[in-house]
């Protein structure tokens, strides 16, 4: 990573840590996958799109950097998965802890386990929204519980988790799965309540762990592991805009981007779509804000609300 970098080149008055409300922790670890390698890249690409990206958002019609968004050194722990794991648990959750907003890139998806583990210690009442094309479900798989295909069998032991665009999975996951909250693309495909029933089965306090293979290969091909009959762009966005407005989203990762040097247009979407996760995050947090400060006269932003850690200093 680049000396003295910062999120989107941002000026240095909006990438302080101390100042900034937006953490971003980049993860390259590739050490688990078993097709395509180069998701250890994946961060460097995301952040190269990033300093190419207009940053004012139409939609929301926001700057949502101006927030602050601090560039964390990246998490490169790599002896094995687990010690990976650990490493992003615990930077994870020393963020959490100071009241940051936390996002992380990666590396592929198992990175999530670690930072899925450190949301769940610090939320009460956690989901997890996963928004894939794999279901992650497997307990073991090459002789290690922290390999990308076991990514969310923790979750599904420990949290609230909904499964959105599964398209790929092993028979020995349908014992894991809870089939009340799992989507499947292809009846998500045939059914236009789709995004409610995803909400009504969120709690309150919502991690996103999005691998970018839910997308179709059609608009963004380099993956590690691309599946055809993937989520579009806009109908994405819609989906997750409202996940935004109607729950308090304490925090995401954006994983598996395997970068492609003749194919700048998936960095460019994941670069986008970082963006537009924060410009929902802060957008809905300014409205709601203005509602707590006239009645109530509470600055504390809504993602540090119900932060167990929200008094408490490092250990």
């Amino acid at each position: 990573m680049k000396a003295n970098r910062t999120y989107a080149g941002i000026s240095e008055q909006f990438s302080k840590a101390d100042t900034s409300k937006i953490v971003l922790i980049p993860v390259p670890y590739d050490g688990t996958s078993t097709w395509q390698k180069g998701s250890d890249k994946g961060p460097d690409a995301f952040l190269d799109a990033s300093e190419n990206m207009e940053l004012y958002d139409i939609e929301t019609q926001t700057e949502v950097y101006k927030e602050g968004v601090y560039l964390a050194e990246a998490v490169t722990e790599n002896r094995s998965s687990g010690a990976m794991v650990a490493a992003v648990h615990q930077t994870t959750k020393q963020y959490i802890k100071r009241n940051k907003f936390v996002t992380l890139i990666g590396g592929e998806h198992s990175i999530s386990i670690g930072s899925i583990r450190a949301f769940n210690e610090c939320y009460d009442n956690l989901t997890v929204l996963h928004i894939d094309a794999h279901a992650d479900l497997r307990k073991k798989y090459d002789e290690t519980p922290y390999n990308h295909a076991c990514a969310m069998y923790e979750a599904s032991q420990n949290t609230n988790l909904v499964q959105v665009g599964i398209r790929s999975m092993d028979i020995s996951e349908t014992r894991v799965m809870n089939q009340e909250k799992i989507f499947f693309a292809h009846e998500m495909a045939a059914n236009e309540y789709w995004i409610d029933e995803v909400i009504d089965l969120l709690t309150d306090n919502v991690f996103i762990s999005f691998d970018l293979d839910a997308f179709d290969p059609s608009i963004l091909p380099s993956t590690g592991t691309p599946e055809p009959g993937g989520l579009f762009w806009y109908e994405t966005l819609d989906f997750l805009s409202k996940v935004f407005k109607e729950k308090n989203v304490v925090g995401f990762d954006i994983v598996e981007l395997c970068p492609n040097k003749h194919e700048k247009s998936s960095d460019f979407l994941a670069a986008k779509l970082y963006y537009k996760m924060l410009s929902y995050k802060f957008y809905s947090n300014d409205n709601d804000d203005d509602f707590i400060e006239d009645n109530q006269g509470d600055n504390d932003s809504l993602f540090s609300k119900l932060n167990k850690f929200k008094d408490e200093l490092d250990d």
